[in-house]
């Protein structure tokens, strides 16, 4: 039997991801190892409109969702937030193997998660022992050793789980990785690129008093990469030894008795620390040789919602879902013992309160047939940023939404959605300071940071609708065939964007009088602009066969301009098709993504070319017999070796990568 994906990001509540009043996506434990992930990037590439920008390095990936990036995006680790930012660093940094689900919420979402939830959540969930443990089993490790040829990385992974007592659930996990050079498609390489990276996981959880439990996990993932300062750049200028750390402490409590309406309580506090530290190897950057430069963000927060349930009638059942939720940034700057250029000292508060309603009802009216689901929301949040060079920054925010899905049969689904999100501006966009860049002519030409603490939050505004069909049985007994298509438009406010004002030597201004060609760097708020997109996801399964078809549009403008924006990609297909074998106890698949010629932004040098690049794979796990415990899982990525380059990235992308993981599992 093929079962329904299973969202709980998308409402806080279990709900089936096709029946959602829009898009969520639910990439599964099997299809993370199935792509032999070695970064978030290759565990949602298949999400339509969710890219990665910023090239090839792990350290300079940024997703970018519904055409927004960085904080525009919501990104979680197991409900702890996960607020790093940085102008050509990563986003964020996990360990693929460490993790059992990613869900991807696109569209508004501030109404249940607040600031950043312009483009869409991103929620990563880590292993639990119940992932590796059948029925009857209490202990188990699994042992796992891999390799990829197109960056020579080597990977080893040890896991230890166990369930010694009834409602004990206790998981380790540890991993290395060693990366150098990538070859990229062009038939280059993309030199200082080495990552030495050691990432684990422990986590204890209990069930006590039948429907309490209390959970505790600690995420670490160190990377020793030595790389340009600017991660995302294709020049060996600025060569750095790069430390990047990030720990994620969790405390986690939860109350959940079936025979209990009105608590259904989750309760979680985490402290999440973000380090990077670069070391300059030469002189040819914007600082000395030996120069340490220091950027620390620190988040503490917590997060309480609770769910109260009431069946008013046989026909209509209702679900309200409130809470709360605070959290803290701090970020620090250092060169060497002085501050830090573009890394301003500052901190930030956020509050909100929430609440959702779940109105579901069926044969509404007694006339009309199938069943409505109704889901209003309203958030509320106020936040304060703070720096010693500017006076506070306070701001509040009213996030309200309203989701419906009508399902008048069994296969068929309609909804429309309409939702306001915000983004606060961060640290980096209010409060700026020092030097952007210098251009070695004449006395010297400065480009400056202006600080701008009067930015105003972005805002949007969303309206999307859509529908679905889902059929069983229909080639042979147990199968099912799924489409879900919507249409999005996006209204934009007060757009936080950055802008840089250089006078051109010997063109606009003469370099040899001192401060003549200087220019400078500070963010502005674009009064309107518009995005608008499709997205449609397809999936038919059976006992011997999976097929999966995705596709993605996003185009934005500048409504006084008329200038694109956004973090614009191509028109997307992906396509994936596999064939089950059960006999032998083995999948064989190709993967493919069909990108369109790109032309949407003003600036020529990011038009691109159309491309394809297809993958494929093959995993054998024996379910019986001397090698039960053992998986191998073999692949292709970019097979055909083709020459392609992402929007919005200097460097081309990697080329063909043999890969190649083989792990043991013992339980007992």
């Amino acid at each position: 039997m093929i079962l329904d994906p299973i969202s709980v990001t998308a409402t806080r509540n279990p709900i089936k991801a096709f029946e959602y009043p829009g898009m969520v996506s639910v990439v599964g434990r099997e299809e993370i190892q199935l792509r032999q992930a070695s970064t978030p990037d290759d565990v949602l590439q298949f999400v339509p409109n969710v890219e990665f920008v910023g090239g090839p390095r792990r350290t300079g990936e940024v997703p970018s969702v519904r055409g927004f990036e960085g904080p525009d995006v919501v990104v979680l680790l197991d409900g702890a937030r996960q607020n790093f930012g940085s102008a050509h660093d990563g986003r964020f940094f996990v360990d693929p193997s460490l993790l059992k689900r990613v869900e991807v919420l696109r569209g508004s979402a501030s109404a249940l998660y607040g600031s950043g939830g312009n483009g869409g959540v991103i929620e990563f969930r880590t292993i639990d022992a119940g992932d590796f443990l059948q029925q009857g089993e209490t202990f188990g490790a699994t042992v796992t050793g891999g390799y990829q040829s197109v960056n020579d990385e080597r990977i080893g992974t040890v896991s230890a789980f166990a369930t010694p007592l009834d409602g004990l659930d206790l998981v380790a996990s540890f991993t290395k990785r060693d990366s150098g050079t990538i070859d990229l498609g062009d038939g280059n390489e993309l030199s200082n690129t080495d990552d030495d990276i050691v990432a684990g996981l422990g986590k204890a959880s209990v069930t006590f008093a039948e429907h309490h439990r209390l959970e505790g996990s600690f995420t670490r993932f160190d990377n020793d990469a030595q790389e340009p300062n600017n991660g995302q750049s294709i020049d060996d200028d600025g060569i750095v030894d790069k430390e990047i750390s990030t720990s994620t402490a969790r405390a986690a409590y939860s109350y959940k008795n079936p025979d209990d309406n009105l608590l259904d309580l989750d309760l979680v506090a985490y402290y999440t620390m973000f380090e990077a530290d670069e070391l300059r190897l030469d002189d040819n950057g914007a600082g000395p040789e030996g120069e340490l430069l220091k950027r620390d963000v620190d988040t503490i927060g917590f997060r309480l919602d609770n769910r109260s349930r009431l069946e008013v009638s046989q026909d209509i059942a209702m679900t309200f879902t409130y809470g709360g939720e605070f959290y803290r940034d701090e970020q620090d700057g250092q060169a060497d013992n002085d501050e830090r250029d573009g890394v301003p000292d500052a901190d930030a508060d956020f509050y909100g309160i929430f609440g959702q309603l779940e109105l579901t009802v069926t044969e509404p009216f007694g006339v009309i047939p199938g069943d409505l689901l109704i889901i209003p929301g309203l958030r509320y949040d106020s936040y304060t940023s703070s720096s010693s060079i500017a006076e506070d920054t306070d701001e509040d925010q009213f996030s309200p939404r309203l989701g419906i899905s009508y399902l008048p049969t069994e296969w068929l689904l309609l909804f429309v959605n309409a939702g306001q999100a915000f983004r606060a501006p961060t640290f980096d966009e209010l409060f700026l300071t020092g030097t952007h860049f210098q251009i070695p002519i004449g006395p010297g030409i400065v480009n400056r940071f202006v600080p701008n603490p009067d930015l105003k939050p972005q805002e949007t505004d969303t309206i999307e609708f859509g529908g679905g069909l889902t059929f069983d049985n229909i080639v042979q007994a147990g199968d099912r065939f799924q489409v879900k298509a919507s249409h999005f438009r996006i209204r934009g406010d007060n757009f936080i964007n950055q802008v840089v004002v250089q006078p051109e030597p010997f063109v606009d201004c003469n370099p040899f009088i001192p401060g003549n060609c200087d220019g400078f760097t500070t963010t502005e708020n674009v009064r309107d602009a518009r995005l608008q997109g499709n997205e449609v996801e397809a999936s038919y399964e059976s006992d011997r066969t999976l097929l999966t078809f995705g596709y993605s549009r996003i185009n934005g403008r500048n409504d006084d301009t008329k200038e694109h924006l956004g973090t614009l990609a191509p028109d997307q297909f992906t396509f994936n098709a596999a064939l089950k074998l059960p006999e032998v106890d083995s999948i064989l698949g190709w993967r493919a993504i069909v990108a369109r010629d790109f032309s949407r932004t003003a600036v020529e040098a990011q038009e691109r070319e159309g491309y394809l690049v297809n993958d494929v794979y093959f995993a054998w796990q024996p379910r019986e017999g001397p090698f039960s415990g053992l998986r191998l899982d073999l692949g292709i990525d970019n097979f055909l070796d083709e020459d392609y380059s992402r929007t919005f990235t200097d460097a081309a992308e990697a080329g063909r990568s043999f890969k190649a993981q083989i792990s043991y599992s013992l339980t007992w």
